[in-house]
């Protein structure tokens, strides 16, 4: 039927299947999955704006802005002036937040890798270029 071979239907529902289990385990560790998506950004970006940061965290930067406020009470980030422009604000981790942002980057590794050791090898090495390419497509579109 039109449902199950939908594109979108099948892209919510893989990203749903695999992100399932390693969100409650985001979870057992205190974190909000938003907070997750901040870190993991910050660990390769620390300094980020937060503009950049509400792109890849996938919400709108007020929301974003408050989660920020949140994991700065948390003391997990901490906000500072942009050297080159002090209007500018920039979002990095702290020591505490880049030791949990680190282990659980290496806990997301190795989900993925179980998620796509469960596919056909050919179909694996496919699959990431294959979202990549349609993410960017979509991008050149808007």
């Amino acid at each position: 039927g039109f449902v199950s071979s939908y594109l979108l239907y099948l892209l919510a529902a893989a990203s749903e299947g695999a992100s399932a289990e390693f969100h409650a385990k985001v979870r057992d560790q205190g974190l909000r999955v938003p907070e997750w998506r901040v870190l993991t950004i910050l660990v390769e970006q620390d300094g980020a704006m937060i503009t950049r940061l509400a792109k890849f965290a996938l919400m709108e930067q007020s929301r974003l802005t408050r989660i920020i406020d949140q994991m700065i009470d948390k003391e997990l980030v901490q906000r500072a002036p942009d050297e080159n422009d002090g209007r500018r604000v920039r979002i990095w981790l702290t020591a505490e937040g880049r030791r949990r942002a680190e282990a659980l980057v290496d806990d997301a590794r190795g989900h993925e890798a179980d998620i796509l050791a469960s596919l056909p090898p050919s179909e694996a090495e496919r699959l990431k270029p294959a979202l990549q390419s349609l993410i960017e497509a979509l991008e050149a579109r808007a």
